[in-house]
C-alpha cells in the first residue's frame, strides 16, 4: 500500500492583466496548521507539492506572493515579518492587487496593513487570487471582490471586447498585437 500526502494550493480562474482588484477572504475558523496563505500568483506559480512538503506555498518559488496566518510574507522562498499574527476566527484579509502600480497591498479586518510587495509586473503575464493551507479542517469564504480599471485605454479595450462578435474578427482590428492579446483575454474571461 503506497500512501501520498499532498500540500495543495487554489489558483482563481479569472486572471488580472491590468486595472487595481481587490478581494477578502474571511477565516471561518481559527486559522491553524503549519501554514494557511493568501496571495497572487500567475499561472506558473507551484499549486501542490508531495512527500511531507508542508511549507508556506503562496511564494515559495518567484511566480507567487503570498501573507502568511502568521504575519510573514513570502516571495522567492524570500520571508519577511510583516504584520501581526492572526489567530482569530472571522478574521477578514482583504488582498489589494494594483497592476497600475505594480503592488500588492495587505489589508486585515479594513484596515490597510502598508504595501507588502513592490515592482511584480512581468509583461504578458496574468495574476490570480490564491489560498493554501496544510490543515484538512481550515474554511475560508470568499467576499467582496471589486476592480477598477481608470485608464481611457482599458476602457476601450473593454467596450471593444464587448462590441466584438466573433474572436477571428479582432485580429482584423487595426490594432498593436498586445492590444489584441488584451481584447481576447476579456473576452476569454467574461
Amino acid at each position: 500500500m503506497l500512501d501520498l500526502f499532498c500540500y495543495l494550493g487554489v489558483r482563481g480562474t479569472k486572471g488580472f492583466v491590468t486595472g487595481e482588484h481587490y478581494w477578502e477572504i474571511t477565516f471561518l475558523e481559527p486559522p491553524c496548521g503549519m501554514s494557511v496563505m493568501v496571495g497572487v500568483g500567475t499561472r506558473e506559480a507551484v499549486i501542490s507539492l508531495d512527500d511531507y512538503n508542508f511549507v508556506d506555498l503562496i511564494g515559495c518559488d518567484k511566480n507567487s506572493w503570498g501573507l502568511s496566518y502568521k504575519g510573514n510574507i513570502w516571495h522567492k522562498g524570500q520571508v519577511t515579518r510583516y504584520c501581526e499574527p492572526f489567530y482569530e476566527q472571522n478574521t477578514i484579509i482583504g488582498i489589494h492587487l494594483n497592476l497600475y502600480a505594480g503592488t500588492i497591498t495587505f489589508y486585515k479586518d479594513g484596515k490597510s496593513l502598508g504595501i507588502a510587495f513592490k515592482n511584480i509586473l512581468t509583461c504578458d503575464r496574468e495574476f490570480y487570487p490564491m489560498i493554501c493551507s496544510t490543515a484538512a479542517n481550515t474554511e475560508l469564504e470568499v467576499g467582496v471582490q471589486t476592480c477598477c480599471y481608470t485608464k481611457l485605454q482599458e476602457k476601450c479595450c473593454h467596450l471593444l471586447a464587448q462590441s466584438v462578435y466573433k474572436t477571428d474578427d479582432i485580429e482584423l482590428l487595426p490594432l498593436p498585437n498586445l492590444f489584441k492579446q488584451y481584447i481576447n483575454i476579456i473576452r476569454r474571461d467574461s
